[in-house]
């Protein structure tokens, strides 16, 4: 009976073809929409997974994201180190500064201040983000590393050469090295360098560090260091990397229209897959109904019946998910390598690939069972009208 059921599904190719296409499209849409919401939101948080070394990073207690940056005093510092349990702890600076370039024009640029004696912040090289020169040279006067997304971003595709000079509040800025760094929400040049060197490249404030990153001592979990230098300093606030990154991404979720546009458009996907899969299915079924019948006359039960139909919606469903997220996949394979200059929002996470089969499944199922209502009440004499 199963054979009898694909071959009733496959005897139309033209309204199989649409109800595949209906399915299909609407995992598309679903799959794409929700990958490039998932790249986005990690967008967001691309400093907090650049920056390693580090166990937890301390804060202005109103910090909310990792932008949101709000300057502490020279004591913050040697507070946290007076902490039972740190292991040891240093500055870092972040903020966006305006970078004046060779032919007179301004750029916005994401500034990073490293520690100066330890240069913890900085692109690791064991993990192969130092793409070009060397840690060391952020030592050498006026010296910064840029990312290699900023570097095609304002130089196009020249080659990477060093020695190359911006303008930072009237200080000359040289690019000593290249960096692999995570896409930005912003899409600004990311620029390294010393902490000291960063604070002459930005309009003098009487507070100018930023975060105090700080590692944990042998024997202390990050998550216990966080409460004992809250507990112990009161107006600080002190998170792991995996608490700063979820803090990121929920206010951009909580305080941005982005999920809300995202969401209308994959719920619109949705609902297009079920007007098109159901409407297709239901007139497929209604044009069947004398082979249904003949079955229902030759002894076939309803629940048979039900088994034959939900095996069609399943094949529909399979082949139409398979479409789907390969083409979302593939859109954002394409796209990753056609944008050059700025990096893609596009992340496909495991997450996504269940959201849109889950999706998938309740359009079949709902499309079968507005198919069935007509199968079960049929008559079997109507094959003998």
């Amino acid at each position: 009976m199963n054979w009898v059921a694909l071959k009733m599904l496959t005897g139309d190719r033209t309204k199989y073809l649409g109800i595949v296409f209906g399915v299909s499209f609407a995992a598309l849409l679903m799959a794409q929409q929700s990958a490039i919401f998932c790249g986005l939101m990690r967008n967001t948080t691309s400093q907090v997974r650049d920056i390693q070394g580090a166990d937890v990073w301390v804060m202005d207690r109103n910090v909310q994201f990792v932008d949101d940056t709000k300057p502490l005093s020279e004591n913050a510092l040697y507070r946290v180190r007076g902490v039972d349990g740190v292991k040891w702890a240093v500055r870092l600076y972040k903020g966006l500064a305006r970078a004046r370039l060779g032919d007179g024009n301004f750029q916005q640029v994401i500034l990073i201040g490293v520690d100066d004696a330890t240069l913890v912040g900085a692109p690791a090289v064991e993990q192969g983000k130092l793409l070009s020169g060397s840690l060391e040279d952020l030592r050498r006067p006026d010296a910064v590393i840029m990312d290699e997304f900023g570097w095609r971003y304002l130089f196009g595709a020249e080659p990477f050469a060093p020695g190359r000079t911006l303008e930072m509040n009237d200080k000359r800025a040289v690019i000593v090295g290249l960096a692999k760094c995570n896409p930005t929400f912003q899409t600004f040049p990311i620029l390294y360098c010393t902490y000291s060197q960063a604070v002459k490249y930005v309009p003098q404030e009487r507070k100018t560090l930023t975060f105090v990153l700080a590692k944990a001592a042998d024997g202390v979990s990050p998550e216990e260091l966080c409460g004992r230098i809250e507990a112990q300093t009161r107006t600080l606030r002190a998170l792991t990397n995996d608490q700063f990154f979820w803090s990121t991404i929920g206010y951009y979720l909580k305080r941005t229209g982005i999920p809300i546009n995202f969401g209308i458009t994959v719920m619109l996907g949705f609902i297009v897959g079920c007007a098109i899969a159901g409407q297709t299915f239901y007139l497929f079924t209604v044009e069947n109904l004398k082979q249904f019948g003949s079955l229902k006359a030759m002894g076939v039960s309803n629940w048979r019946i039900v088994r034959m139909v939900m095996l069609q919606a399943l094949v529909v469903g399979v082949i139409g998910f398979g479409l789907g997220l390969g083409g979302a996949a593939l859109f954002g394979y394409v796209f990753e390598r056609l944008v050059t200059n700025a990096p893609p929002a596009f992340h496909f996470p495991w997450q996504v690939v269940v959201l849109t089969a889950s999706a998938v499944f309740v359009i079949i199922t709902v499309s079968a069972a507005v198919s069935l209502k007509r199968v079960l009440f049929l008559e079997p004499a109507v094959v003998f009208r």
